[in-house]
């Protein structure tokens, strides 16, 4: 039986899988993110940055396990020519939702699968998902409020559309689950590249 490693600690990618019949085992990769960042050239387009963050995460897992298919992922959100990952604290957060609010940005999530199994030929392959997120002219007073729930803290782009932050969502155009942090129809097409059949992760 094939299984499928998730190289992140995110609960939302967890649960996207979980839902769609796939129960993967967890192993966070520790990787300094900042680390990665700060050895990628200052032109790199998001969307790279996205996925060079995702592979690093990856191959980290991928080095210390064996018999599994590691993937790993890594969510950045891109703003008026800015890149956003988590906000550093309540008031980042709240500065990032008031330049959000009434506006739209571009939410990209890397991801990298690396096989694992015994008698494949280790081969890995990665590729971007992107969605437009439309962002609802939210009050201060809500944006207070919602930053004072931690939500925003833990997440990239400072928001979440299956949680509290859903509301001030007002609509996106691509795939809702790369919201989430984890496209599944992108997912399935790598896997695909390495020989490993959707239908037979599921449990």
């Amino acid at each position: 039986m094939t299984r499928l490693l998730l190289a992140s600690a995110s609960l939302g990618r967890l649960t996207t899988l979980c839902s769609a019949g796939v129960e993967p085992l967890v192993q966070v990769s520790g990787v300094d993110e900042n680390a990665v960042l700060a050895a990628t050239p200052e032109a790199t387009a998001p969307a790279e940055i996205a996925l060079l963050l995702a592979r690093a995460k990856a191959e980290a897992v991928a080095a210390t396990v064996e018999d599994v298919v590691v993937v790993g992922c890594d969510s950045l959100l891109e703003l008026g020519g800015a890149v956003h990952g988590k906000p550093r604290n309540a008031a980042e957060a709240t500065a990032r939702w008031r330049a959000m609010r009434g506006s739209s940005g571009i939410l990209h999530t890397g991801h990298w699968v690396v096989d694992g199994r015994p008698g494949s030929y280790h081969g890995a392959t990665g590729a971007v998902a992107s969605t437009t997120v439309h962002f609802a002219d939210v009050t201060d007073d809500e944006i207070s409020a919602y930053v004072a729930t931690g939500e925003p803290l833990q997440v990239a782009g400072a928001f979440t559309i299956d949680g509290l932050g859903g509301a001030f969502v007002e609509r996106i155009d691509g795939d809702h689950h790369n919201v989430v942090g984890l496209s599944l129809p992108l997912l399935r097409r790598l896997l695909a590249d390495l020989g490993v059949h959707w239908t037979d992760l599921w449990t």
